[in-house]
């Protein structure tokens, strides 16, 4: 397993990136990305702090990418927002998606997959347009182990397969208890309706061989 979505103490984590890369090694993972919650205000902020780790990051046990998860932006601004992320050195960008558990506006789906990103995060009620936009575009969709936006991993895995979309599994971690073992991840993938979740683990590793070129 990779987990691609990870918030650190530069968002609303509990943890700052050492401790993070020392956890998933420690369990297993065989990578990890730190992706804190941005806007416009803030994404300059979060990868000028995460940045300094790109020069030592060999001297960590897993693969490590910064990047950021545009949160909660307007739709119509969420072009904007990423292609500052992709200026200010992030290495992957994702997009926090409507969840069913979070205010999330309307229409952040749809504008998300139309931008280059890596990830949908916790897309919840996607619809089928959107998702065939995802396919077009590229676009992962995240399949997720965190409470709550766990919800809708039946309903993203029937559309998202329907028109042939990628997954990726992620934790969404904000705290040392919200990493899974791979065990219980692949549990997860199956109980969301996917059987081959070496297909899924691959995903996420050809996002970080791609991410850390």
């Amino acid at each position: 397993m990779i987990d691609l979505h990870v918030h650190s103490v530069f968002s609303d984590g509990e943890l700052i990136p050492s401790e993070i890369v020392r956890r998933c090694a420690h369990i297993g993972y065989e990578g990890v990305a730190i992706t804190d919650h941005a806007d416009l205000s803030n994404i300059s902020l979060i990868l000028r702090s995460l940045e300094k780790l790109k020069d030592v990051r060999d001297d960590y046990e897993i693969p490590l990418l910064i990047g950021v998860e545009i949160t909660h932006v307007p739709p119509k601004l969420i072009g904007r927002a990423v292609e500052m992320a992709w200026k200010e050195g992030a290495e992957i960008v994702i997009v926090h998606g409507e969840t069913i558990v979070e205010p999330v506006m309307e229409g952040t789906n749809y504008y998300a997959v139309q931008e280059e990103i890596d990830i949908l995060a916790h897309p919840g009620l996607i619809d089928l347009k959107t998702a065939e936009l995802a396919k077009e575009n590229g676009v992962y969709l995240e399949i997720t182990t965190r409470k709550g936006h766990c919800l809708t991993n039946g309903h993203v895995v029937k559309v998202g397969s329907y028109v042939g979309c990628e997954f990726v599994l992620n934790n969404d971690a904000h705290s040392p208890s919200d990493f899974v073992s791979v065990e219980l991840a692949e549990k997860v993938l199956r109980g969301a309706g996917i059987e081959d979740t070496e297909k899924v683990f691959e995903n996420s590793r050809k996002i970080l061989r791609k991410r850390l070129k």
